[in-house]
């Protein structure tokens, strides 16, 4: 299943635990800034179109939906138990003591997408030091295997955060000349593009893997997609306390 991007690696985190905001459920958040929003209107999208950026062509916003408070808890908020990030993945491709990298979701409509994830269930919030000065090399790293991939201009970054609780961040690739592809509409246009091969995602996957291990952990996915012994029977990591 290919997940949303802002929800688990896995995609089915918010179904799974029913973390979906029902109409009617809280009271309206109240601050400042929330006081002035014209709540059930249809905003005019033009800014959207104007954007040096944008691959729009017409947009119709759907109206803004009040905005309840509390908020319904994100997958593996109340129970980390049953955190996804934290069970072993058919799409893990790369793993080290810390991290592991998850990819091979479909449909795939750009030439890759990998979700990077700590073993330990934590908030960004609470990650140790310890733990948070191993990212930065390590996005370093995926930065450039990414880029390794035939075709690839950049390797784009994201964080929300609005569907697990468990810290995770994605990786995209963005297509050589794809100059639509810039800033934030690349993860529009995965959804949109015909949908790579089957092989051809699994040989990018490799491809990643390999260039992953080469600077340590272990290719949990070979290029021709088969998934090692260690990785699929390897957990990832025990739940740490919110």
């Amino acid at each position: 299943m290919k997940p949303h991007y802002g929800v688990g690696m896995d995609g089915e985190d918010l179904v799974a635990q029913g973390a979906r905001e029902e109409p009617g459920a809280g009271a309206p958040a109240r601050s400042p800034f929330h006081d002035r929003l014209p709540i059930g209107e249809r905003l005019p999208a033009t800014a959207l179109l104007e954007d040096p950026l944008s691959c729009f062509d017409q947009v119709v916003l759907k109206p803004l939906a009040p905005m309840l408070v509390p908020e319904q808890p994100r997958a593996g908020e109340l129970d980390p138990s049953v955190c996804a990030h934290c069970r072993p993945s058919e799409h893990m491709i790369w793993r080290d003591d810390h991290w592991h990298l998850n990819a091979g979701f479909a449909p795939m409509g750009i030439p890759f997408v990998g979700g990077l994830a700590p073993h330990e269930h934590v908030r960004l919030e609470d990650a140790s030091t310890e733990l948070l000065v191993t990212l930065g090399p390590l996005l370093q790293r995926l930065s450039h295997a990414v880029k390794q991939v035939p075709g690839v201009a950049r390797t784009h970054f994201s964080r929300w955060g609005d569907g697990s609780a468990h810290f995770h961040m994605w990786a995209l690739a963005r297509p050589l000349g794809m100059m639509q592809g810039r800033g934030p509409m690349l993860a529009f246009w995965d959804d949109v593009l015909p949908p790579l091969p089957q092989n051809v995602v699994e040989r990018h996957c490799g491809i990643v893997a390999r260039a992953m291990a080469e600077g340590g952990g272990e290719a949990t996915v070979q290029e021709g997609g088969a998934v090692t012994s260690s990785a699929a029977a390897a957990p990832t990591g025990t739940p740490a306390g919110e």
